[in-house]
């Protein structure tokens, strides 16, 4: 009961944050130069046909009617129609999400893989040169733009030892190996940056929970050093780290509007790049409000998340 209490809550509050969402980047768009009736009527359009255009789109009523129709139109399920290709803005953020959740997924799985073992390990071995060197390493990491390390992944891997192709993608449904090899360089350029976030938060966090009452008692009752570390060690520091991996969802919805480019990947982020330069609002629209909703979703599993990791917090 309590759980459903709490998503309640959460649920009531998200809907004026979505609303804000919109709301922020309506004005934003609005404010911004350039004349989306302009695109849509053509590049030596009339200037009659430029007014007849922005009447067809609504573009010649004050903001906030234009905001009040967009929004009463999401609020049943209708994000628009795209000015410049005419169809419906939900077709479209669909048909390329799976390809922005794959990157996205692809890479936070690289992140975990390399930040748990790499934090854990300089934390037992603090002071040491294997601490050292992560340190450095993460550093390194999260100081490198996804840009750089995505060419020179496609420069090395790609062209110079053909290991793995270096643009498109392939859906998993016609081919499970092929969509992987293809997902691989882009998943990496984006989860060196998350694994180096990470591998910090996971130092830190065990360094303080390897420092515990509870870890020196384990010690002298004479269970061994990786019993210590799993069962103990990094449930109790898992928190910090959740909450980080979380933040890191914002970052990696990002930074695939970059990869998307660099490995001619269409999804989302490539979509919306195509959008600012059409000025397509409804497309600008939509694909902003889908991912709140995507962020939003993910800071929810992620405060449920801590009744697992700590009884106190799920006794609260």
């Amino acid at each position: 009961m309590n759980t459903f209490r709490y998503l309640y809550r959460r649920l009531g509050s998200t809907l004026p944050m979505l609303v804000m969402v919109g709301l922020i980047t309506f004005l934003l768009i609005h404010i911004t130069p350039g004349d989306p009736a302009a695109v849509v009527a053509g590049e030596n359009a009339s200037q009659e046909a430029i007014d007849a255009a922005r009447h067809r789109l609504g573009l010649d009523q004050p903001f906030l009617v234009q905001f009040w129709h967009w929004l009463v139109a999401v609020l049943h399920g209708d994000l628009g129609t795209s000015f410049t290709s005419g169809k419906p803005v939900t077709e479209l953020i669909f048909d390329r999400m799976p390809i922005t959740l794959s990157l996205t997924a692809g890479a936070t799985l690289i992140g975990l893989l390399i930040a748990v073992p790499l934090g854990v390990f300089a934390a037992t071995k603090r002071g040491s040169w294997l601490d050292k060197v992560t340190i450095f390493g993460t550093s390194l990491g999260i100081a490198a733009p996804e840009f750089f390390i995505g060419l020179l992944l496609v420069l090395l891997i790609a062209l110079e030892l053909g290991w793995l192709p270096a643009t498109g993608y392939i859906p998993f449904e016609e081919d499970p190996v092929e969509w992987a090899r293809r997902l691989t360089l882009p998943s990496i350029t984006l989860g060196l940056g998350v694994a180096a976030e990470l591998a910090r938060q996971v130092r830190g966090a065990m360094i303080d929970v390897l420092s515990r009452d509870y870890i020196q008692t384990a010690r002298a009752k004479g269970l061994s050093g990786f019993s210590i570390i799993i069962k103990h060690g990094l449930k109790n520091a898992a928190i910090p780290v959740v909450t980080v991996l979380g933040l890191q969802v914002r970052r990696l919805l990002g930074g695939t509007v970059i990869v998307e480019q660099i490995f001619a990947m269409n999804g989302v982020g490539s979509l919306a790049v195509r959008a600012v330069f059409l000025r397509d609002l409804p497309v600008l629209l939509g694909v902003a409000l889908t991912t709140a909703v995507i962020v939003l979703i993910v800071n929810l599993l992620v405060d449920m998340s801590y009744g697992y990791f700590d009884p106190k917090v799920r006794a609260g």
